[in-house]
């Protein structure tokens, strides 16, 4: 799995913005995005091979940057059982909980999006470390 789009908001309802690289610090979140400074929820990933499935059964594709989801990678099942570790690039990440699709994106993606995303929707992790994740950079689940 590689990092094939970040993205970064600075509120909870406003647009998100692509970025190339970005600055995450451990034990408060993403540098620039609404969740720095939570207590958990520092970092959300989500895999685009699912996000095509989602749009298949949709009937119609979306931009992954859609449903808000910091980290997109290039394929495969993004863990959602607690206590997972991820390495992004050299960034440690653990697994708080699976990140459900929210309502709202039948009004950002359109009507049927968020029941096309269930068990879709990737997982919300927190920081274990600090470091930059940048695109291209391999991601790897690391084992128990």
């Amino acid at each position: 799995m590689h990092v094939i789009a970040l993205n970064i908001a600075p509120g909870s309802r406003l647009p998100t913005r692509s970025v190339e690289a970005v600055v995450a610090e451990a034990g408060v979140g993403l540098v620039g995005d609404r969740y720095h400074g939570t207590k958990h929820r520092h970092v959300t990933l989500q895999s685009q091979e699912l996000l095509d499935r989602a749009a298949a059964d949709l009937g119609r594709p979306f931009d992954q940057a859609g449903t808000r989801r910091n980290v997109t990678v290039d394929a495969g099942e993004i863990p959602t059982r607690p206590g997972t570790r991820l390495l992004v690039g050299d960034v440690l990440l653990e697994v708080v909980r699976v990140s459900a699709p929210c309502r709202l994106l039948d009004d950002w993606i359109g009507p049927g999006a968020a029941a096309a995303l269930r068990g879709r929707g990737g997982a919300a992790c927190r920081l274990l470390s600090s470091g930059t994740i940048r695109l291209g950079d391999p991601v790897e689940v690391l084992p128990v």
